[in-house]
């Protein structure tokens, strides 16, 4: 550890960033010698010496007595530049800045390792749930077969909340926002964008490549209904928003956000609430199960010190700073398209309730080499509609396409209402 306390800038006084002044507290060896935030004058639940405070970031940046540069502002600007401009100050980071590393990671990680210093985000993907450091040290004697989780908590709650309320999406949501779990503009997070920021940072970590966070395919929770909720109750599963990366044995990279039927045999479909929990699957270990909080002001703000930590107490010993922290790779991931993914699905029609309905479902099916696991007509609609289920072996993602624009086309068909993979 260092001789005397190491100075630090904190770029963000928001809700994380309060939780890393108030966890700094505990610590002597760090000094927060500056802190911007924009609004000086909000009100906070901590005694900030109103000295140290700016609203200039590069006031911080620019420090030649600051060390660390902590980044909690979130988003991609103003926070990119001021990565950047400590880099090339020399200074290390630690920021918990999701969108920003899976956007532009691979440009601020080149530069760092040119600088000779580290960035640390292990606050990025799972908020209080150690998952970047575990993957690049304690598994990294593993082939990573599979990680899949629930990487977003707010999704998540609104689907444990439709659930255990018997209540609608849209409803859910308005609740979730009153509490404060959902967002006033709730995109990033139901429609999975969140969640595949998330699991890119994973991929990339744990197939060595960068991962292109634009050819992620991405479906979101709201279509999601409390009716598919209780079918799929019924049948034995729980509806997950859903990340998730594979790399085949040819090198491809299936790497994917959206709405799964989990069995209820596996760990993720008993995670409810905002907890968020990932599942790694590593080909000596087997599988490795992350549960904790991925959100909120101490569980992020926990993660963030950790790696503030783990920097000030290698400071002074060494001149390169965790060198196994660090991201090398330069090769870009070869991600699969969704249309040639394989997996099995869950349908659910509404169709005239006449007889040769079920049949001709069947033999559109088996046109395109669908196997059905099962076909269940439901409750009875207005206007002789019934609700019909079906279940799918598995298959591509561009036959089950083609498979259902023919059944679309029948004159019985009224709604393809839902689509849904299943998780195995």
């Amino acid at each position: 550890m260092v001789d005397k306390a190491v100075n630090i800038g904190l770029l963000g006084l928001g809700t994380v960033g309060i939780g890393v002044y108030k966890i700094l507290q505990n610590f002597p060896e760090v000094k927060i010698k500056k802190i911007a935030e924009k609004n000086l004058d909000l009100k906070r639940d901590i005694n900030v010496d109103k000295s140290i405070m700016t609203t200039d970031i590069m006031e911080v940046v620019n420090d030649p007595e600051i060390q660390i540069v902590v980044e909690v502002i979130g988003g991609t600007d103003p926070a990119y530049d001021a990565i950047v401009q400590s880099i090339n100050a020399g200074k290390h980071v630690v920021t918990a800045n999701k969108e920003l590393i899976a956007k532009r990671g691979p440009e601020i990680f080149d530069l760092a390792n040119k600088k000779n210093v580290s960035v640390l985000y292990e606050a990025s993907v799972g908020g209080g749930i150690p998952l970047i450091m575990p993957l690049k040290q304690s598994l990294v004697s593993n082939k990573i077969t599979c990680i899949a989780g629930i990487l977003n908590g707010t999704t998540n709650y609104i689907l444990s909340r439709m659930e255990e309320e018997r209540a609608e999406f849209k409803d859910v949501l308005a609740e979730a926002q009153k509490m404060g779990y959902a967002e006033a503009d709730p995109t990033s997070d139901v429609e999975g964008y969140d969640a595949a920021y998330k699991i890119a940072i994973l991929a990339s970590i744990a197939y060595g490549v960068k991962i292109d966070v634009n050819k992620i395919y991405r479906e979101g929770i709201s279509k999601i209904t409390l009716v598919d909720i209780d079918y799929a109750a019924e049948l034995g599963y729980k509806i997950k928003l859903i990340a998730m990366a594979k790399q085949e044995d040819n090198g491809k990279i299936d790497v994917r956000v959206h709405p799964m039927l989990v069995p209820t045999g596996h760990p993720l479909a008993h995670i409810n609430g905002v907890t968020n929990a990932v599942s790694v699957v590593g080909d000596a270990v087997g599988e490795v199960n992350f549960v904790g909080p991925g959100a909120g002001q101490m569980a992020a703000a926990s993660a963030v010190v950790a790696d503030l930590l783990s920097v000030v107490n290698e400071m002074g010993f060494t001149a390169n700073i965790l060198p196994s922290m660090r991201c090398k790779h330069t090769t870009d991931g070869d991600i699969i398209p969704i249309e040639e993914t394989y997996n099995s699905y869950y349908v659910r029609f509404q169709s005239s309730d006449k007889p040769g309905v079920i049949g001709n479902m069947g033999h559109s099916c088996g046109k395109y080499g669908v196997s059905l696991l099962g076909v269940i007509q439901k409750d009875m609609l207005e206007g002789g509609v019934a609700r019909i289920i079906l279940l799918t072996h598995e298959v591509t993602e561009s036959a089950i396409q083609a498979a259902l624009r023919e059944i679309e086309k029948h004159d019985t068909t009224k709604l393809i209402a839902n689509v849904i993979r299943v998780f195995k």
